[in-house]
């Protein structure tokens, strides 16, 4: 039976996220009836991320395993083709071996977070970024960061209903970018905690307002309690932009 790696993005907000939930349209649930509609096969789709709820994807990627067998073009364009309107994209299908799995074979994950720093209102990116319109200290951000970069217990950094069986995780990149009005930040690391992102971004913009100092956020994340963390940022601005294998 081949084994089938897809190469997907989406557009986060009219879904619960990637995850199957019962009553509600997830990104899960969509490829698995555009499979079903091409195939017949009741099939499973399993992701490299869980994105939460309004969290968007431009290179998720997942592998399923289809009897029927398909040329990879031919079940990206079918899949597409039963996708829309619904706000997904399959990219590229390719076969892979058995071995292949989308998730525990990954070596790296890559994030970006779009912030747009400026008073007017949003127009074309709305759903897309998270608008904050008091000035941030970018550079002040970015010094920060690199404090959570690295192995380290990320207690503080979770969703207190992650089921990760360790806290601790290896930040390899957090950067704060500023171009004009729009700041990006981006991160990498082989895994991360249930909402660690969000989490981080949300925390690292109270150091651009001043509110923190870089030695607060360091004292947050020793403090290894959810408690201690910032506000966590919204999901609209969360990007999984690519997964490395």
């Amino acid at each position: 039976m081949p084994r089938y790696k897809l190469t997907i993005e989406y557009d986060g907000a009219p879904f619960c996220g990637w995850q199957l939930q019962e009553k509600l349209p997830s990104v899960q649930g969509a490829l698995e009836a555009a499979v079903k509609a091409m195939s017949g096969e009741e099939v499973r789709v399993h992701g490299a991320g869980r994105t939460d709820a309004g969290v968007h994807a431009l290179g998720q990627v997942a592998h399923c395993d289809i009897e029927k067998p398909f040329a990879p073009d031919r079940l990206r364009d079918g899949l597409n083709a039963h996708l829309r309107p619904l706000p997904i994209g399959v990219l590229d299908a390719e076969i892979v071996p058995d071995t292949f799995e989308a998730r525990f074979s990954a070596r790296k994950r890559h994030y970006r977070y779009r912030i747009v720093n400026r008073r007017a209102n949003l127009a074309l990116d709305i759903g897309r970024a998270w608008r904050i319109p008091r000035r941030l200290d970018s550079d002040a951000m970015h010094t920060a960061a690199q404090r959570l970069v690295g192995k380290h217990d990320f207690t503080t950094f979770r969703h207190t209903e992650c089921q990760a069986k360790s806290p601790d995780k290896t930040l390899d990149q957090l950067d704060v970018i500023r171009d004009g009005d729009a700041i990006t930040v981006i991160t990498s690391a082989r895994s991360f905690l249930h909402s660690q992102v969000r989490s981080m971004v949300g925390s690292l913009v109270w150091v651009g307002e001043g509110r923190w100092s870089a030695d607060d956020l360091s004292a947050a994340l020793a403090a290894r309690n959810r408690a201690a963390c910032g506000q966590v940022a919204p999901p609209e601005g969360l990007y999984l932009v690519k997964v490395e294998y």
